[in-house]
């Protein structure tokens, strides 16, 4: 796999009159990027957005304590107050037309729009059956435009991706956002022909479509889930739509981002980190460390670098800085490979949010049954899915009176298991936590704000100039403040 850099551009060359028509145009040079192209460009911004190389892309792993900083602990601290979302938009190129290789919602939008004006550069026998490009790119932009929300509130949904028709896009209402995501995660999987040619450019699946519809399918039950307290009734119909639909149901359907060894250009990103750049930036924390090494947690010699026959945790949220090689443990060597896969959902994901839908009443009346056998699959689907699952060790652990499911403290159990296995999936574990209060945290010691962790991700600093009308409204809409610590629409 090759990274696709760069922007394809086209300069139309002008003579002085018409009468010369196309004399100056070179009709070798591209006028626009095959839509495979834009797919695999967009395909490959999940490093990079998810958890890589962007700064503050790894805030996540701090907030909730999977990762504790050594010589520059200032995030840690939560000092970073506002994240820029422009990348997501528009990346690095222009904003108008929205064509060719801009950021990744802009070549998806492009891919819709080329397949529905009938462009050369959506060829279906080229780029796929004109279906499946369109349903996936409708799938993957509802799984960023997701992301985006959960992080920053309010966005700009259905007046983004507009270009020249609107380079002041209005904020929509999270509320909204959603139930815009729900229908096109649902219609896009309707529109999918798995009897028609798979799409092409398709880093992720290799144009499986069945698989498009699982991740289209985990993606509206992890939806779903997050509207327990905002709205259960349309959570449960929703949650229930998913699972009759079609969501992982094997480790072998983990869903995976998959890095290339050998290809400085694919590489995983935190193996960039340390490797690459020479930089010893993070280490696994002490929360983490303290909650398994007493559970004798087979997972973690995989999550930490074992120094001296044990996996030594940093102390979280201190402003003394202090280095880390050889006295602190570094993300596991299985994390930091060259080619080391990044987790984007995995079987025992899913059997942990259907443990708590059990616990929730999801299915109709609470069922701790259920909710209590659907957790311990989990935890074990976890075990498997790091390849350290051994029978006696986890009927030991489950046993464990911090461990074990009871009625009283089922959803408590179920979150926090769950966040230990989203090891570095963070930015899910922080939804969680900010929807549940769970697993019980306690704020960095030196933190910069009193208020603790924060709930939500600022704007970008520009808006306030770029875009001040619709930006002023969306604060408004918070309080009159662009506060870290407003509330999602989902949390109550």
């Amino acid at each position: 796999m090759k990274k696709i850099i760069g922007i394809i551009s086209v300069s139309l060359l002008v003579a002085g009159c018409n009468k010369f028509g196309d004399t100056n145009v070179d009709p070798t040079q591209l006028l626009s990027a095959a839509t495979k192209n834009l797919l695999t460009n967009s395909l490959q911004a999940f490093p990079d957005l998810t958890m890589g190389n962007i700064a503050g892309s790894r805030l996540a792993a701090l907030y909730v304590q999977h990762l504790a900083e050594g010589p520059y602990p200032g995030p840690s601290l939560y000092n970073d107050r506002n994240q820029t979302f422009t990348a997501w938009y528009a990346g690095s190129g222009a904003v108008t037309p929205p064509s060719n290789l801009n950021g990744p919602l802009y070549n998806l939008q492009t891919i819709i729009n080329y397949n529905n004006e009938g462009n050369v550069s959506a060829t279906p026998s080229l780029n796929g059956a004109k279906d499946n490009q369109i349903a996936v790119a409708r799938i993957l932009k509802a799984y960023f435009f997701l992301l985006m929300t959960d992080r920053w509130g309010d966005i700009p949904y259905s007046n983004a991706l507009k270009g020249a028709q609107a380079f002041s896009p209005t904020y929509d209402k999270q509320q909204d956002i959603y139930t815009g995501l729900f229908k096109e995660l649902s219609e896009a999987v309707a529109q999918i022909k798995e009897g028609e040619a798979g799409v092409t450019g398709d880093i992720l699946f290799d144009g499986d479509m069945a698989a498009w519809k699982r991740f289209a399918n985990t993606t509206r039950m992890i939806m779903a889930l997050r509207l327990s307290k905002a709205d259960p009734a349309k959570g449960k119909t929703e949650f229930a739509a998913a699972i009759s639909a079609g969501v992982i149901t094997s480790n072998a359907q983990n869903i995976l981002y998959k890095f290339v060894a050998g290809d400085p250009n694919n590489y995983n990103p935190w193996y960039n980190n340390y490797s690459v750049s020479n930089r010893n930036d993070y280490a696994i924390s002490t929360t983490m460390t303290n909650y398994m090494t007493p559970k004798n947690d087979p997972r973690l010699p995989i999550y930490g670098e074992v120094l001296g026959g044990k996996v030594v945790g940093l102390p979280y949220g201190r402003s003394a800085a202090v280095n880390i090689p050889s006295a602190f443990s570094r993300i596991g060597s299985y994390f930091r490979g060259q080619g080391s896969a990044m987790p984007i959902f995995t079987y025992a994901q899913v059997l942990f949010c259907r443990a708590e839908a059990a616990k929730l009443g999801y299915g109709g009346a609470p069922d701790d049954a259920t909710a209590e056998t659907l957790y311990k699959d989990a935890i074990k689907a976890s075990w498997q899915q790091y390849g350290v699952f051994d029978q006696t060790a986890y009927d030991t652990y489950i046993a464990l009176p911090e461990v074990v499911y009871s009625s009283a403290t089922g959803q408590e159990k179920i979150i926090t298991e769950k966040w230990v296995h989203a090891y570095l999936n963070s930015w899910e574990a922080w939804n969680d936590w900010r929807r549940t209060g769970f697993p019980k945290l306690t704020a960095a010691q030196d933190a910069v704000d009193p208020r603790g962790i924060p709930l939500r991700i600022g704007y970008p600093t520009t808006e306030s100039s770029l875009n001040k009308t619709n930006y002023d409204k969306a604060v408004t809409d918070l309080g009159g403040k662009d506060d870290n610590y407003a509330k999602m629409w989902w949390v109550k």
